[in-house]
């Protein structure tokens, strides 16, 4: 198993990189962690198989994150997909999908889809099984707008892949990753603190009460990816491929 990086970037594409999106792919799982505003570019330009993914989670409803909802679906239609398609994420998970739809393409809503596409409201702190996963949101903070935000906690072919989503620093986030093979983490800035995100200092401050066996750091302005050759931590990048 294996999740590779389409888009490690921030809001702002500092550095050039794209709207955060990771796949994993196993021996019977296949799905994308967030799809960001440039997912589908970042899936194509990789040679990522859309029709083999089955699920796709949302962290929360800011456009870097959910914004290549209606690209991926649009794709999905005029490529006649016929697998069907979870889409799954917190509460508001069906309004978000439709306002995202007709602001992108007008009335595309109204258009019987080529394939069967689900939308799956996730309740925080309950595991819920999506084919082979088992995923179990935690609430995280970032703000007012764009949520109810998670951070996810992703049981998968015998392995566990945690990701804080976009937060700062709460305790929530040790329960997300304790154990964890993987902990995919935002680290926003290097040691500025910043609403609703977290920076290196924090994460650094907290990194013996995560507990997971593997860290990576993304979502990056451009003040921590200037200070990225002084960081220890494995930092993420788009294509970066890990392997679990």
């Amino acid at each position: 198993m294996h999740l590779q990086f389409v888009g490690s970037g921030d809001a702002f594409g500092s550095g050039g990189r794209l709207a955060t999106c990771f796949h994993v792919a196993g021996e019977r799982a296949n799905f994308l962690i967030d799809c960001g505003a440039s997912s589908l570019i970042g899936l194509k330009r990789l040679g990522i198989a859309r029709d083999a993914i089955d699920t796709i989670l949302v962290s929360h409803f800011h456009g870097d994150h959910f914004g290549g909802i209606p690209y991926f679906v649009l794709d999905s239609h005029f490529s006649k997909r016929t697998r069907p398609l979870v889409i799954a994420g917190p509460p508001g998970i069906e309004g978000w999908y439709l306002r995202a739809l007709e602001a992108a393409f007008e009335r595309f809503s109204e258009i019987k889809l080529a394939f069967d596409l689900q939308l799956v409201t996730l309740p925080e702190r309950t595991a819920t099984t999506l084919g082979t996963l088992r995923v179990t949101p935690f609430p995280v903070v970032h703000g007012n707008s764009g949520g109810p935000f998670y951070a996810y906690r992703i049981e998968v072919e015998d392995r566990v892949i945690a990701y804080s989503g976009d937060t700062e620093w709460t305790d929530t986030l040790t329960e997300v990753a304790r154990d964890a093979d993987l902990f995919v983490i935002e680290c926003y800035a290097y040691d500025k603190p910043i609403r609703n995100h977290l920076n290196l200092k924090t994460i650094e401050h907290n990194l013996a009460r995560l507990g997971a066996r593997k860290l990576v750091l993304t979502h990056m302005n451009d003040d921590m990816l200037a200070m990225r050759h002084k960081v220890a931590h494995v930092t993420a990048s788009d294509g970066m491929v890990i392997d679990l």
